[in-house]
C-alpha cells in the first residue's frame, strides 16, 4: 500500500483521537498531530513512532507551517469558538497551501449546513465561511456531513432524552426524522476519506435515520421497558418559541437557545442528507443504527456516553 501522511489538527479532542485509532489500523497511515498541549494526549499515543507532534496555538503561521509540512491530507477536528472555527482554520488552510498539502478535510462533521443560509443556524455558519475561503485556496476542501453525533442527542444537550423518567420529548408529529451516526462510526468514515486522494468536496456519511417514534421502539425492543413520549408540540410552535428564547436572552448561547435551533434544523427537512447518501461507498465501515447503539450501551449510560468518546484509543 502507498505510504501516507495525515495530518490532524487538534489531535488531542475526542473525535481526533477517534480518527487516528482508525488511521493506526493502517500500516502505511504515519500522522502528524497538533495541538497547544500534547500532554493531553494518552501516553500510548505519545510514544507511537508512527505518530509526531507540533505544539502551537491557531494562530501561530510558523508552527502551523510546521506542522502542514509533508502531509498528503490534513484533517481539522477543532471545535470551539466561531473564532476558532473561522480564523483559526483559515489560517490552518493557509498554512496548507503555503505548503502544498493538496487536501484539507474542515472540521465540519454535522448535519448539511450547505442547505442552510447564513444565520439560519448560527452554529453552523462558520462551516459556510470556510467553504467559501477553501473555493479561493489551492487546496482541494472536503465536508463530511454525518447528521449528529448518536452520543449527543442523548445528552443533556439535545434534552430529547430523560433518562430518570425513561421518557422522550420531541417537537412536531414524532415521525420526523433524526439523521445520527457515532462518533466512532464517524471516524472510521473520516479516516476512509483521509486515504482515499479521489474523495474531495462533500462526502456524506449516515449511521441511521429514524424517527423519535422509530428510536423509541428499538429502545423498547432492546430494554424491554416502553418509554414514555412527551409532544411539546409542533414545529411551527418550535420555531415562535426557540426565537422568542433567543431574543429575550441572546447571549445564553449554548444553554438557552441553539439547542432549540437544533432540534428545529435537524428535523424540519432542510438539513437531510437523504437521499444524497452514497450506501456503496467505502463498502468496508459498517454503519452503527440506533439499534446497535442500544445494544453497547445500558439505559443508564445513554446520557453520558459521550464523555468517554475517544478514551480507549490504542496505539496498535
Amino acid at each position: 500500500m502507498t505510504p501516507i501522511t495525515v495530518g490532524i489538527a487538534g489531535i488531542t479532542g475526542k473525535f481526533a483521537r477517534c480518527v487516528v485509532g482508525h488511521l493506526l489500523k493502517h500500516p502505511n497511515v504515519t500522522i502528524k498531530g497538533y495541538c497547544r498541549d500534547p500532554t493531553k494526549l494518552p501516553a500510548a499515543l505519545l510514544a507511537s513512532p508512527r505518530i509526531s507532534i507540533t505544539q502551537g496555538q491557531s494562530d501561530d503561521k510558523t508552527a502551523l507551517q510546521t506542522f502542514a509540512k509533508g502531509n498528503d491530507v490534513v484533517v481539522c477536528c477543532y471545535l470551539g469558538d466561531h473564532n476558532l472555527m473561522i480564523n483559526g482554520q483559515k489560517s490552518l488552510i493557509d498554512a496548507c497551501e503555503s505548503e502544498g498539502v493538496s487536501r484539507y478535510v474542515a472540521s465540519d462533521y454535522s448535519l448539511d449546513f450547505t442547505k442552510l443560509e447564513l444565520g439560519q443556524l448560527p452554529a453552523k455558519d462558520p462551516m459556510k465561511h470556510v467553504q467559501e475561503y477553501l473555493k479561493s485556496k489551492n487546496v482541494q476542501g472536503v465536508h463530511v456531513l454525518i447528521g449528529i453525533f448518536m452520543e449527543t442527542f442523548f445528552t443533556t444537550f439535545f434534552n430529547a432524552w430523560n433518562a430518570k423518567e425513561s421518557s422522550f420529548s420531541y417537537w412536531g408529529s414524532g415521525e420526523e426524522m433524526w439523521e445520527s451516526t457515532s462518533y466512532d462510526n464517524a471516524a472510521q468514515f473520516v479516516a476512509a476519506v483521509a486515504q482515499d486522494p479521489t474523495a474531495i468536496g462533500v462526502q456524506r456519511f449516515l449511521g441511521d435515520r429514524k424517527s423519535i417514534q422509530q428510536i423509541a421502539t428499538a429502545f423498547e425492543i432492546q430494554y424491554k421497558v416502553k418509554p414514555q413520549l412527551n409532544r411539546l408540540g409542533s414545529l411551527d410552535e418550535l420555531y415562535t418559541h426557540m426565537q422568542q428564547v433567543r431574543d429575550n436572552d441572546p447571549n445564553n448561547f449554548m444553554a438557552a437557545w441553539i439547542p432549540l435551533f437544533y432540534k428545529f434544523y435537524c428535523t424540519n427537512g432542510q438539513t437531510y442528507l437523504t437521499p444524497d447518501v452514497d450506501a456503496s461507498k467505502y463498502s468496508e465501515v459498517p454503519r452503527l443504527t440506533f439499534n446497535d447503539f442500544f445494544k453497547h450501551n445500558s439505559p443508564d449510560s445513554l446520557s453520558t456516553a459521550a464523555w468517554g468518546v475517544g478514551s480507549n484509543v490504542s496505539a496498535q
